[in-house]
């Protein structure tokens, strides 16, 4: 596979472009895109499950996204060096039953040569929420680039 700019190492505005592409890719909600961001033998940890590999991060992917309706996702970059990023983030989803989620976490994450995610460590924490304390309304997809990001909106 070709390379998945931007590489490492990573500078202020590369690591900031990386986490901006993944937030992009995630708020497309296909899974199938998704995991081409990944090593082929990628290693994850989301919550308390294991995935290993494109094949299980996107069956992962879909089962959430299944459970998960409306999904949008903010991303920000905590830290950076190397080939290392570490961003924190918040998505704001609701179930099927109409309960309103906002979804805080943190991830690790770490590149091969070519860009892509070899490893990623995410800690996640659940906070139902009211429909009317959302704050995440652009319609589905690409987060708008004058929609405030996590800082701006306080979070």
């Amino acid at each position: 596979m070709s390379q998945r700019p931007p590489v490492p190492p990573f500078t202020e505005d590369s690591a900031a472009r990386k986490a901006r592409l993944a937030e992009d890719a995630w708020n497309t909600r296909d899974p199938a895109t998704v995991a081409l961001a990944y090593t082929e033998d990628s290693r994850w940890r989301n919550r308390a499950e294991w995935v290993t590999g494109r094949a299980e991060i996107a069956a992962f992917l879909t089962r959430k996204w299944a459970r998960e309706l409306e999904y949008r996702l903010i991303k920000e970059v905590w830290a950076y060096q190397d080939d290392r990023i570490a961003v924190r983030f918040a998505y704001e989803w609701h179930d099927d039953s109409g309960t309103w989620y906002r979804s805080y976490g943190n991830e690790n994450w770490e590149f091969d040569g070519r860009g892509l995610m070899r490893a990623r460590h995410a800690s996640i924490n659940d906070r139902p929420i009211k429909e009317s304390d959302r704050r995440y309304h652009w319609p589905l997809g690409r987060r708008p680039d004058d929609h405030p990001g996590l800082s701006e909106l306080g979070l």
